[in-house]
């Protein structure tokens, strides 16, 4: 599927494409359109445009796939991860892309997991993310919730293995259906192709699933089994949660104590002009998910300058 909405020559006219027609819905999800650009995360021969990224179609580059943005903006709507806390799976990590994104709206105290059956790709998705963490002008740790990819067939999840949000990449067969709805908690949501249609999957109790289509018409490639020869040497997939430090839990709290009540209410606080460019778009400026590290762009050694003028007059009267 896709081509369901204009191409853009850049990544923010193709988020304005996706808000127009209405595949995109929330604030939140506009925000980590616009923060993570397509285009980082793929790659183009010498005869292709880079621009082909800002094009609503699916992408491909041997066992690497990217969906079209109009069925990630869906998935994400779908997901509602927008609580602080929530566990996240992403089976058939690919590229990265799609749990960079997942990354902001999950927060800093947060799990990101994404399983990935090609090594292959687990590497890639790894180099991508260093790169976007190095070069992208929104990232920062304590925004962020850092996805950890690792090599394995998500239909080998360990027992116990749940989550509170799950996003599936290619399409459910029928008869494993029952198996991946499993590896959802009580009051988790799920999205997956199944049938030819993308659902959202709510468990409702440990007995019991509540289904929605998203999009009525997709075409996803299907799971990979683990096959009959292999299944016996294969172990369950563990991947270790480990729980924030009391040293990081501490840092979260006053860093989002000063971007909420400290740094917006400060009149005239000189901003950097990539935040300026970042406001620009939105009009709720306290429900930004800005940066802490660039609210402050304060030069100190000017301050510090001041601060010594004024004593020096002090002085002087």
């Amino acid at each position: 599927m896709g081509g369901a909405v204009s191409s853009g020559e850049t990544n923010d006219e193709l988020v304005d494409n996706l808000c127009q027609e209405g595949y995109i819905c929330t604030p939140r999800v506009e925000r980590v359109f616009r923060m993570v650009d397509r285009a980082v995360y793929m790659m183009f021969e010498e005869d292709e445009r880079e621009n082909m990224a800002y094009e609503d179609h699916a992408w491909r580059r041997g066992t690497l796939h990217l969906s079209a943005p109009c069925i990630y903006t869906r998935a994400l709507e779908a997901l509602k991860l927008n609580s602080s806390g929530l566990t996240f799976l992403n089976i058939g990590s690919g590229t990265g892309y799609f749990s960079t994104m997942a990354g902001f709206l999950l927060g800093p105290n947060s799990v990101n997991h994404g399983v990935e059956i090609y090594q292959q790709n687990v590497e890639y998705a790894c180099e991508h993310l260093d790169e976007f963490k190095k070069s992208s002008k929104w990232y920062d740790p304590a925004a962020f919730c850092e996805p950890t990819f690792v090599v394995g067939n998500g239909l080998l999840m360990g027992v116990g293995m749940r989550y509170d949000r799950v996003y599936c990449g290619a399409a459910c067969p029928p008869e494993h259906l029952d198996l991946v709805q499993g590896m959802l908690n009580v009051g988790g949501v799920m999205v997956v192709p199944h049938d030819h249609q993308l659902k959202s999957i709510t468990r409702v109790s440990e007995s019991d699933w509540s289904t929605e289509v998203i999009l009525p018409s997709v075409s996803f490639a299907p799971l990979v089994l683990p096959s009959a020869e292999t299944i016996g040497d294969l172990s369950p997939l563990e991947i270790l949660i480990e729980p924030m430090s009391l040293k990081e839990l501490c840092r979260l709290a006053i860093l989002r104590r000063l971007t909420r009540t400290g740094y917006c209410h400060i009149p005239n606080l000189p901003l950097s002009h990539h935040l300026k460019e970042y406001t620009s778009h939105y009009r709720n400026w306290e429900s930004l998910p800005l940066p802490v590290k660039t609210l402050c762009p304060i030069d100190h050694s000017k301050a510090d300058g001041e601060s010594t003028k004024k004593k020096k007059n002090k002085r002087r009267e």
